[in-house]
Parts: structure tokens; C-alpha cells; sequence
């Protein structure tokens, strides 16, 4: 329990130094990685999702075991940035550390899945729970 507790809040305290910052800037990435932004509403529409993803993972480190069913789009939120990222850098359509930044997330996805697999209702809980 001890290690999905550890896992959730370090993904989502990182999530929250990472993303927060994105919503300041949009013209320095649009100048440093040409082109510029010419859809703002889906930055800042993935900047929203991203931000409340790092919430609930703060949540889930508040209580494990309570809220492990959110683990499971957790690991979704993770593998679907984790293969674009790889998908766009084979395509040579993102710089290496946009790349190398998006591998974190294939980290995370690990850690995940080992929280879950590690979080589980003792098998008396789980019986007391079912009657």
C-alpha cells in the first residue's frame, strides 16, 4: 500500500511542476518549436486534462486501495501519451526532448501497474465485502 501511495503523489506532484507552467507558455514554445500554436483551444484543452490527471493522482495517493479502480484509466491517461510520443518521434515530428519527456510517462504507466497489482483487498476483506 505503502508503494502506490509513494507512487501516486511523486506522479502527481511531478505532473503539477511539469504541466502547470504550460499554460504561460504558448508564444516561448511556439518560437523555440516552430510552428507556432495555430489551435490554442486543444494546448490549453490538453493542458486542463493533463492538470486534473495530476489531481486525481494526488487523490489516489490519499487512499489506495479505496480508489484503486482509478488506477485503471490512470494507466490509459499514460500509455496513450506514452505511444504518441513514440509514434511522433519515429515520424520525426517532435524534438528529442519532447520524446525524452514523454518517456516518463512509459515510468509512470510501470509504476502504475505495479501499484495495482500490488494493491489488493486482503481475500477475508474481499469476502466480508461480497455478503
Amino acid at each position: 500500500m505503502r508503494f502506490a501511495r509513494v507512487v501516486f503523489l511523486v506522479a502527481g506532484i511531478y505532473g503539477l511542476i511539469v504541466i502547470a507552467p504550460l499554460y504561460f507558455m504558448e508564444a516561448r514554445i511556439g518560437s523555440q518549436m516552430p510552428p507556432e500554436i495555430t489551435h490554442p483551444e486543444y494546448f490549453y484543452g490538453f493542458v486542463g486534462v493533463t492538470l486534473a490527471w495530476q489531481f486525481a493522482f494526488l487523490v489516489l495517493s490519499t487512499d489506495p486501495l479505496r480508489y484503486r479502480p482509478l488506477m485503471l484509466p490512470a494507466m490509459v491517461e499514460k500509455v496513450t501519451y506514452g505511444i504518441a510520443v513514440i509514434v511522433l518521434y519515429s515520424q520525426h515530428r517532435i524534438l528529442p526532448i519532447v520524446f525524452a519527456f514523454g518517456c516518463v510517462d512509459w515510468i509512470l504507466l510501470s509504476a502504475f501497474v505495479a501499484a495495482y497489482a500490488l494493491t489488493r483487498r486482503p481475500a477475508a476483506t474481499a469476502r466480508e465485502y461480497s455478503t
